[in-house]
């Protein structure tokens, strides 16, 4: 299950669970939260402040899929985050 929230200006944050594919473990893997920005500045703002004290799971950088920007770690508190340049398909 998932929601989330987008904002007059465009950032989009969402919250989703463990996909179906996964094992669900409470301790390593208990949500993800994903956040979208309108430009590769705006996220870098972002990434910068969460990488503080994180593990590093996928480094931000252009994705193979497409998106200009992509992200993924795991913060100090131990929530994933995943982390996009929203696109226009």
């Amino acid at each position: 299950m998932w929601g989330q929230v987008l904002s007059d200006q465009g950032f989009r944050i969402m919250a989703y669970d463990v996909p179906s594919a996964m094992t669900y473990d409470p301790g390593e893997k208990p949500m993800y939260i994903s956040v979208q920005a309108g430009s590769a500045d705006e996220l870098t703002g972002y990434w910068t402040k969460l990488k503080d004290g994180a593990s590093v799971i996928f480094d931000l950088a252009p994705a193979p899929w497409g998106a200009p920007m992509y992200g993924m770690l795991k913060d100090r508190f131990g929530v994933t985050w995943v982390m996009d340049v929203q696109t226009n398909w």
